[in-house]
């Protein structure tokens, strides 16, 4: 389940710039180099910033997102028009015939809920053409990541331009078994606005998500590391036969 932070108007307006290190997705841009991709499914695509970095390039992409405030913000950046935008998710999805399907951040891992993950797995099976591949990540539940996500290690303020000062922390909120949820609080020193984001996100196994993509008619190719967080997450390549 994804949080505010997408979905209310003026968190996503600065999502980007509380989070502007996105080297996370060079491995992804050369995945899709790798696979010669010429058309791209991006679920979960946000704010833009992947979508756009593959239409530079001359790549056909699609971005799907359920959050129409991350969406407005996609459509709003120079170049969007070469961007097919789409607002729903990976069990509504148009007919397709995408080279390459992607995941990237914690989009995978915010389809807690199993049945909406089995319907999401369908989804984008029938959005590939044969021998298209779907990538995405997801964290390695034995690292513990969530331990981390405490007011003490994750304060901070960002001075935003034409924003003003913007205070943030994460707290933990609950472990119930592979499902995580914390809140993220925002504090607007403008006008003293207080705004959460609450998200709880599924720590699956590794051999659990291979019998998933199994089960809907995947064939696993590999299993990377994700090079900007080495030892912590997943990076699975599963292709459609």
């Amino acid at each position: 389940m994804a949080g505010e932070a997408f979905g209310h108007p003026r968190l996503a307006a600065i999502y980007d710039v509380l989070d502007p290190d996105r080297s996370d997705l060079d491995a992804y841009v050369g995945i899709a180099e790798e696979f010669g991709a010429r058309q791209v499914l991006d679920i979960g695509c946000g704010t833009g910033v992947f979508a756009l970095l593959l239409a530079d390039r001359g790549i056909q992409v699609v971005g799907v997102d359920p959050a129409r405030a991350s969406l407005d913000v996609a459509r709003g950046r120079p170049g969007s028009e070469r961007v097919r935008w789409i607002h729903g998710d990976a069990t509504t999805l148009p007919p397709l015939q995408a080279d390459l399907a992607t995941m990237t951040g914690n989009a995978a891992q915010q389809l807690a809920g199993p049945d909406m993950w089995r319907e999401s797995l369908r989804g984008v099976h029938e959005a590939l053409r044969p021998g298209g591949h779907f990538v995405f990540e997801t964290r390695d539940p034995a690292r513990r990541a969530w331990e981390e996500w405490t007011r003490e290690a994750s304060y901070g303020v960002t001075e935003i331009p034409g924003v003003g000062a913007v205070e943030g922390w994460d707290d933990l909120v609950e472990v119930d078994g592979p499902l995580v949820t914390f809140r993220h609080t925002y504090v607007f020193a403008a006008d003293g606005q207080v705004l959460t984001s609450e998200s709880t996100l599924c720590f699956r196994e590794r051999d659990e998500i291979e019998a998933d993509l199994a089960a809907q008619g995947y064939v696993v190719r590999d299993v990377r590391d994700a090079p900007d967080r080495p030892g912590r997450e997943f990076v699975f390549v599963a292709a459609r036969p």
